[in-house]
């Protein structure tokens, strides 16, 4: 039998449309003649008239023309550019609800990829911020020249177009004040800005980092050569306007790309790294570290991956893509080993410097990948009892997987940045593990992300 086939919308056709729910980045989802449409802006419950603006073959997209029934959660963005910086997507939306929306986006995502039975999922509350604003602690700002005037900001929304951005509410105060002021200080001192279109020019990009816990700062300028005209008025100058900083350095990057670091990095003034405090952990923060964008959230969910993993003492603990060992050192001390892995390996020795700083004795950290090197411990002899994951946003390699089905740890607490991935990795794992409950975190307010843990047990009998 014929299905019939779905009525197809047009480019720029109107309609009107209610929207059932959000979508994982943000946009309203609503139903027209049964063909999905994702509109940027919209909110659940509202009725709108939209215009479609781009026709794929599952789903169409569409823009606002006219709201006809309001959301009461609608709010003003506090941003005045917010719908072109693109940077946020929810600040239309009141944070109560917001932090709704996002526990239901881990609903979405497990109906569509697992075959679990959700109504009997413990699927907590959103842990939220008390002030969800000023919170990011690092911004990487693009520059560019337009009529003579320096600008530095995040292109647009599907755009090529730099938004000069003075003032962002989701980055913390000091770091734009630093943006600011080293803008300053390359257009007074006419220093070449780095043209894409023509690969001429020097600076790229203003990178700057604070430690929130100490309030050292990081200035990072990302350079197409190592030559930097007027470099010691350059340093000179942010010194005297910017007394906080501690740590001034030079990225070179004479790629044409759209990565922001290059591989050499040269101190400027001063160390070169800042120091940032994690409850009673202290980090090196050096130019190219990865380190949690949130710190007063990323205390939240180290202690609930604490929580979970529920540690007597007497466990083996892998810590599987550890980057520079934050989770590992949070659980150290209240287990009998912690070993890690990452593939990156200078993240290994910041791993092994971090753990030695902080008398742990316990911890063994290997460059290379968990799915590589587990197997060869267990044959060894070394089994985990508990296995902590917090992989990128592509989720766990499947040869990982597997790996964690034939190890079978007693309790696996995987900590997700991304829901689709989160859901189709706990099908694979459903085989063998229960899932007991998962805990959303809020790490970006007014953003579509969001971050969870989860705590899978093995099942009896395995």
């Amino acid at each position: 039998m014929k299905t019939e086939a779905a009525i197809k919308i047009e480019p720029k056709q109107t309609f009107p449309l209610t929207i059932k729910r959000l979508g994982i980045n943000g946009e309203g989802v609503g139903y027209f003649k049964k063909q999905v449409v994702f509109v940027p802006g919209a909110l659940p419950g509202e009725e709108v008239v939209v215009e479609a603006t781009k026709i794929h073959s599952k789903y169409a997209e569409a823009r606002i023309k006219k709201i006809r029934i309001k959301s009461p959660h609608r709010v003003r963005p506090l941003c005045p550019i917010y719908e072109q910086c693109g940077g946020c997507q929810l600040q239309h939306l009141a944070y109560s609800q917001q932090l709704k929306e996002k526990r239901d986006i881990v609903i979405q995502a497990l109906e569509r990829h697992t075959k679990l039975t959700l109504e009997k999922l413990d699927i907590r509350e959103t842990i939220g911020m008390e002030n969800p604003w000023g919170y990011r602690n690092k911004s990487s700002f693009q520059v560019g020249e337009k009529d003579g005037k320096l600008l530095a900001g995040l292109y647009g929304l599907n755009s090529h177009q730099l938004i000069d951005i003075d003032q962002c509410a989701v980055q913390h105060p000091q770091t734009t004040e630093a943006t600011a002021v080293v803008k300053r200080i390359l257009q007074d001192l006419h220093i070449p800005i780095y043209n894409e279109k023509t690969w001429k020019g020097i600076v790229r990009t203003i990178v700057t980092r604070v430690g929130v816990q100490t309030g050292e700062l990081q200035v990072v300028l990302i350079t197409s050569q190592k030559e930097l005209p007027k470099k010691a008025l350059i340093i000179a100058e942010i010194q005297k306007r910017l007394p906080r900083v501690k740590s001034i350095v030079q990225n070179i990057n004479g790629e044409k790309t759209s990565l922001i670091f290059g591989e050499e990095t040269v101190k400027l003034a001063g160390e070169d790294f800042i120091q940032e405090t994690l409850g009673d952990l202290q980090f090196e923060l050096s130019a190219r570290t990865f380190f949690q964008l949130n710190p007063a959230q990323t205390l939240k969910l180290y202690n609930e991956v604490k929580k979970a993993a529920d540690l007597t003492g007497t466990e083996k603990v892998l810590d599987a893509y550890c980057g520079v060992g934050t989770i590992g050192l949070w659980l150290a001390d209240q287990a009998a080993e912690v070993r890690g892995m990452d593939v990156i390996s200078e993240s290994i020795e910041d791993a092994k410097k971090n753990a030695k700083r902080h008398g742990f004795t316990n911890t063994k950290y290997v460059p290379g990948k968990a799915e590589e090197v587990l197997p060869k411990w267990v044959k060894k002899g070394w089994k985990p009892d508990v296995v902590v994951v917090d992989p990128p946003r592509t989720g766990l390699d499947s040869q990982l997987l597997q790996t964690i089905l034939q190890v079978e740890p007693k309790k696996l607490i995987y900590v997700s940045c991304n829901p689709s991935t989160l859901a189709k990795d706990i099908q694979v794992l459903s085989k063998n593990y229960d899932v007991k409950y998962i805990q959303p975190v809020d790490m970006f307010p007014h953003t579509s992300h969001v971050e969870c843990i989860s705590q899978l047990i093995l099942k009896k009998g395995n």
